[in-house]
């Protein structure tokens, strides 16, 4: 049944301002001491968790002082880390549960929208089966609410099928890092970028999507470290860097092949730790004997003398660090990208000890710790798999449950999505998760949302996807509850909760309880605050891999963070893995995985000429749902533009702030042209933070990687023409938050 679009001033405009008033009763909420003071905490925005001091007054955040002494980022932050607070106390801020009427919302206590939720979720559970409801989690949850969100599938709904928004971020990396080492986790603490003596950033934006890790770099440049950066754009990183790979959207893997095939026919490779340490060589050294610099150079663009001295360069430092994101990740074939790059860096013997390795730099605010602790469709707590029997016998004992009652795996985002749209699946319940902006193919999303029966969303604001829903339960930023994050180097912090949440919205952890009372199961859900539910995450990820159990909240507080595993409280952490080479599988060695090379999923043609490929910029954060709406924000980048080559808008006759017209084999989005020379002439860039008739992935596909269920957000086909005529979404003042 399709449902009417919400207009959100006229939702703010019926509603009013609300009073800051602290909820009644439950969760451990208190009121707040007037004075000012400062909360030392971290940036909700990216993988990075900067630590920042939030400014305190009464019950509001009113601005934010550096944590100089926090050893990540020492203070510094970026424009979003600086403008964070201002979210807080936003307009648009929800501060009641929503639910639908036949013209758009209306308030509701939190009586009646609980009861209403569980009542459908029960309905369509005793119509279709447990797994015709689905769960979508977040990976900028604090941990202990993506803990919660995996057990409150599996136990209270008893569905198979939850997933979260990480998996259009971090998965490639995961699973290739867990075929090579058997962990899903960067091996390397970021003070080893600084001790290297060549730095290889590939498909990673540094400079506007990790800036701070831009600091370790220039650390390492300082005492004379190589910078090679390989990427279809000249991105801010580039531009200091020794040497630049220009390739083609796609064909990372035919780059990092060719580079392994240049390492083995100058005897550039490491054959002591080759044999010490790994198996599996041979067979990937056979697979890039055809991998030639004269083939590899017109497959991918690349100059041969280009690849050479980046082969070069990286096997002669004698120190090397290799740092990737989601330019290798978001891909069919990403899987195969990383562990290209991990075969590179196994080859050269590049892991292991100080300022070497390969790291995966985390995109979402909790994209490490949001994976480790069972949100994921195939994942229990301590980063188990969910098909070990040993695994699912140790998590049910922790739970109270038999082992057999615990759901097999189920499908991952785009899956549900899918699952959705074919009427298998026909409830949802959302958390901290935009689909319509961030999944690929936006019109079939927005299609699958309103096939649904019952639609629930827990959210802090009414977000492009929260507009479908059934019900909106009002919940809390990051800074109104208490819990840690894991940050991109493996570093578990502290989120103090600084605030409670405003008027009547409630921490997400009690909702999420409530909800699992009224489905009769809250003897499994017996938490009073989220220390609690830590306390019972340690447990159960007790002798997993991402084994939490030697780590409070105040030994983070003495340490400034702890590196898991850690599994004992007298255990000192593991800031570096594979330390002497040893990988964490039970023979000690690493793995070589062969790769092969396979087309996109949307190949580019000729009636579909150009690559087009999408990304972020440094003053937006994902699906823009809290960074569009903070001003200062908006200013620096105001609206989406499409970044195109001189030569390319010329054959068009296109001028820098025209209007363009980008043409996918599924829609045609309108929007002003950046005429930029940091671009491949093949290639046309727009940012994904936008929503509706401004959404990049409006024309992005729905291809998946086989192993990481990725779409392929970096890859896909497009023409351009000079548009007819202004969009719509141009002249309307009152278009909502851009």
């Amino acid at each position: 049944m399709a449902k009417p679009p919400v207009d959100l001033q006229q939702l703010t405009a019926e509603f009013g301002p609300h009073p800051q008033r602290v909820p009644p009763g439950g969760w451990q909420e208190e009121s707040r001491n007037p004075a000012e003071r400062l909360v030392k905490t971290h940036c909700c925005f990216c993988g990075q968790q900067c630590g920042i001091q939030l400014k305190v007054r009464g019950n509001s955040v009113i601005g934010f002082e550096p944590w100089e002494e926090f050893p990540f980022n020492e203070g510094k932050l970026c424009p979003k880390g600086v403008k964070r607070y201002l979210q807080s106390n936003h307009p648009d801020r929800l501060l009641d549960p929503l639910i639908r009427t036949r013209g758009g919302f209306r308030k509701a206590g939190w009586e009646e929208a609980l009861d209403l939720t569980v009542q459908r979720l029960q309905e369509i559970q005793a119509k279709y089966g447990k797994d015709s409801v689905a769960v979508f989690g977040g990976a900028s949850l604090i941990t202990e609410k993506a803990y919660l969100m995996g057990k409150f599938a599996r136990v209270a709904l008893g569905t198979r099928h939850i997933d979260y928004n990480g998996r259009l971020c971090m998965v490639s990396a995961g699973v290739a890092y867990k075929l090579a080492f058997n962990v899903d986790r960067s091996p390397i603490p970021w003070s080893d970028i600084a001790q290297a003596d060549v730095v290889f950033c590939i498909g990673a934006n540094v400079g506007e999507c990790a800036p701070i890790t831009t600091d370790y770099i220039w650390r390492a440049r300082d005492h004379g470290a190589r910078l090679i950066v390989a990427d279809p754009r000249f991105t801010p990183i580039s531009r200091n860097a020794d040497l630049y790979l220009p390739l083609r959207p796609g064909t990372d893997l035919v780059l990092l092949m060719g580079m392994l095939h240049v390492v083995l026919r100058d005897g550039l490779e490491d054959r002591n730790f080759i044999a010490v340490h790994t198996t599996g060589f041979d067979e990937v050294a056979e697979s890039v004997k055809s991998y030639d610099l004269r083939s590899v150079a017109e497959r991918t663009g690349v100059p041969p003398e280009a690849i050479e001295l980046a082969a070069q360069w990286f096997a002669q430092g004698p120190r090397s660090v290799a740092l990737h994101a989601r330019g290798l990740e978001h891909q069919s074939k990403g899987v195969e990208n990383v562990l290209a790059l991990i075969n590179l860096t196994l080859a050269t013997g590049k892991i292991g000890r100080e300022g070497c390795g390969c790291a995966m730099i985390t995109g979402q605010g909790n994209g490490q710790g949001g994976r480790e602790h069972g949100q994921k469709c195939d994942q229990l707590p301590g980063a188990r798999s969910i098909h070990d029997p040993a695994a699912r016998e140790h998590v049910a004992r922790v739970w109270g449950i038999q082992p057999d009652e615990l759901p097999q795996a189920g499908y991952s985002a785009q899956e549900i999505m899918n699952a959705i749209h074919e009427g298998e699946i026909k409830g949802l319940l959302s958390i901290c998760f935009n689909p319509t902006v961030s999944l690929p193919h936006a019109e079939y999303t927005k299609e699958a949302l309103n096939r649904l029966e019952f639609f629930g969303v827990i959210d802090f604001f009414l977000s492009e996807t929260a507009r479908h829903a059934d019900v909106v339960l009002a919940g809390s930023l990051q800074e109104e509850e208490e819990g840690v994050t894991c940050n991109t180097e493996g570093r578990v912090l502290h989120i103090r909760k600084a605030v409670d949440p405003p008027a009547n919205a409630w921490g997400d952890s009690r909702i999420i309880c409530e909800l699992a009372r009224r489905l009769g199961k809250e003897r499994y859900f017996p938490f009073q605050s989220t220390r609690e539910i830590f306390d019972e995450l340690r447990e159960a990820s007790r002798g997993g891999i991402a084994d939490y159990y030697g780590i409070t909240y105040e030994r983070i507080d003495r340490e400034m963070g702890v590196f898991w595993p850690c599994p004992s409280e007298n255990h000192p952490g593991t800031p570096r893995l594979m330390e002497g080479g040893v990988s964490l599988f039970p023979d000690g060695k690493c793995r070589f995985q062969v790769t092969e090379w396979r087309e996109s999923g949307d190949p580019v043609a000729e009636d579909f000429p150009l690559y087009f490929t999408t990304g972020r910029v440094v003053s937006q954060y994902l699906s823009g749902a809290q960074t569009r709406r903070i001003g200062g924000l908006v200013d620096i980048y105001p609206e989406p533009r499409a970044e195109i080559h001189p030569r390319l808008a010329e054959g068009h006759g296109i001028v820098d702030g025209d209007w363009v017209t980008i043409t996918s084999r599924r829609a045609e989005l309108t929007l002003r042209a950046m005429i930029v020379k940091t671009i491949r002439p093949d290639t046309v860039f727009v940012p994904y933070h936008w929503a509706d008739e401004q959404s990049a992935n409006k024309l992005t596909h729905r291809t998946l990687d086989p192993r990481s269920k990725i779409p392929e957000f970096k890859v896909s086909a497009c023409r351009i023409r000079k548009a007819e005529h202004v969009p719509e979404w141009a002249t309307n003042p009152n278009g909502g938050p851009r």
